[in-house]
């Protein structure tokens, strides 16, 4: 019998994330204490990367909660301005909330997706980034190539993203699991994913497709350090929408049996009484 693949559905994909991050908003923001602690280190490099210092104007593409559009308005004061753009609603509302508790009146946030980001140019941006958002788009060049247009000539384009699966164990052991439990196919060609630009080369190569120079990557342990293998678990759970959208073909019981099972495999990484979950960033920056 001839099987035929299913093709990668980009329409359904995106409407399948919004839903994902618009249920796991309120979860997602009340990590934010987690996510500065972990991914702060890799965003600060990023940022100086980018050149985001006083004054300048910056989108965040992809910015979800907002944690790091607060480190972005810290460096550019309030001479500076940003834009957070996110696919979900929900999310987004968060990171405008965020935003006034914190003061800062030269935030603004526009519901944008990633990939249709031309009316966006206006007034040109000094510096756009995105962390953790470009590995999720299906056509991650012409997210790129929007990017680039809504750059001052000589303005840099900056992007955080999980290195290759070996090197992050504390998602891609989950992610295997659940795949293994819900008898899911590898992902299909095109398909984006969290590692779908682990690879430096590949990731130097949209940044060059997309019409970048000056590339520069750089590797950058980010190890996710939590009380338990237990919280990780829960912080998974609770924030990683595509993780439940991978489970959702399972019965709740089955699903309770792959969490224990992940929860089980994240043990090994428990030593002295705390959890230190291997996590590797690239963090890649280019010039318009």
């Amino acid at each position: 019998m001839t099987v035929i693949a299913k093709e990668f559905d980009p329409i359904a994909f995106k409407e399948t994330t919004r839903k994902q991050w618009d249920n796991a908003a309120q979860a997602w923001d009340q990590w934010g204490g987690l996510l500065n602690r972990w991914l702060g280190p890799a965003t600060e490099l990023m940022l100086d990367m980018t050149d985001v210092s006083r004054g300048r104007r910056v989108l965040d593409v992809a910015a979800g909660a907002g944690e790091q559009t607060l480190a972005v308005a810290r460096r550019v004061g309030p001479e500076g301005y940003i834009l957070a753009t996110d696919l979900s609603e929900g999310i987004l509302t968060l990171a405008a909330v965020n935003a006034i508790r914190a003061g800062y009146t030269h935030i603004d946030t526009r519901v944008v997706d990633g990939e249709m980001l031309d009316d966006l140019q206006d007034e040109p941006f000094d510096a756009v980034i995105s962390r953790v958002g470009l590995i999720y788009f299906p056509d991650q060049l012409k997210a790129l190539k929007g990017m680039r247009r809504c750059l001052k000539p000589g303005g840099r384009v900056g992007a955080m993203v999980y290195a290759d699966a070996p090197a992050n164990p504390f998602f891609s052991i989950p992610v295997g699991i659940i795949r293994r439990r819900a008898a899911l196919p590898p992902p299909l060609p095109g398909q984006p994913g969290p590692f779908s630009l682990g690879d430096p080369d590949v990731l130097s190569q949209r940044l060059e497709e997309a019409g970048f120079h000056d590339i520069e990557i750089a590797r950058v342990p980010a190890p996710l350090r939590m009380e338990s293998a237990l919280e990780c678990m829960q912080f998974e759970q609770e924030s990683f929408g595509a993780l439940h959208q991978m489970l959702s073909g399972l019965s709740a019981v089955e699903q309770d049996d792959a969490w224990a099972e992940i929860e089980e495999a994240l043990s090994q990484f428990e030593q002295d009484g705390k959890f230190e979950g291997p996590c590797e960033m690239l963090v890649a920056a280019a010039t318009r």
